[in-house]
């Protein structure tokens, strides 16, 4: 029951500040990012800027589902899309959802025939649920692959740590070092995925910043 007075008052704070900008497609916007965890829909509202970046992703799958809805009024030729166009309006509509491994899991569900893909481009709800289910199958090999002995752990780790270090020397390179401490207690496959993904790297920066200056 919270949950969904909390997606009622996210919804409503969205489509305010949408609406100014966006009023044909405020609505639709704000149904696409209400699809998002409640945590993600938090972030945005706070952070002008990943909430540009999720609001130009949904207007990039708004126009590339209006230009789907009027194949059938063109050439067969024009109708068939190639691989590589509909590979682009996946990935934006996959990417909304923030899993941190959208080019995987674009790649997964392009597997599928073309009417099958062309299913998940109009229908979310059905989308959804299979970057939920590819979110599963790659965290469980993800999993596999890291189950390995303790040395071994310690070794990746270490190695790990070094990559994230000069990383976050980038960011911060005053408290480098106690930000990559706060960061390596997260799991490898967390850390793996800050190496792999610039944006949650910079977001995990940003809350250890946080952290130490409310330490302060």
């Amino acid at each position: 029951m919270d949950d969904h007075e909390d997606l009622e008052t996210l919804g409503e704070k969205l489509y305010t500040i949408l609406y100014p900008k966006h009023k044909d497609n405020a609505g639709k916007i704000t149904g696409m990012l209400l699809e998002l965890p409640v945590p993600v829909l938090n972030q945005m509202l706070r952070d002008e800027a990943s909430l540009a970046t999720a609001v130009d992703k949904a207007l990039g799958a708004l126009e590339g589902a209006q230009e789907s809805s009027k194949a059938p009024c063109e050439d067969e030729d024009k109708v068939s899309a190639s691989s590589d166009s509909l590979g682009e309006q996946l990935f934006e509509l996959v990417d909304i959802h923030n899993t941190g491994y959208s080019q995987k899991i674009t790649g997964m569900l392009l597997e599928q025939n073309k009417d099958a893909v062309l299913q998940l481009l109009s229908d979310p709800k059905l989308l959804e649920e299979q970057v939920n289910s590819a979110l599963r199958i790659l965290k469980k090999q993800i999993a596999e692959e890291t189950d390995v002995s303790d040395s071994s752990d310690a070794e990746d780790k270490e190695g790990l740590g070094d990559k994230i270090f000069s990383l976050v020397e980038e960011l911060d390179p005053l408290y480098a070092n106690d930000i990559t401490g706060m960061l390596l207690e997260m799991d490898q496959a967390a850390l793996r995925q800050l190496i792999c993904d610039r944006k949650m790297l910079d977001a995990a920066v940003r809350k250890a910043q946080a952290a130490l200056n409310n330490h302060k």
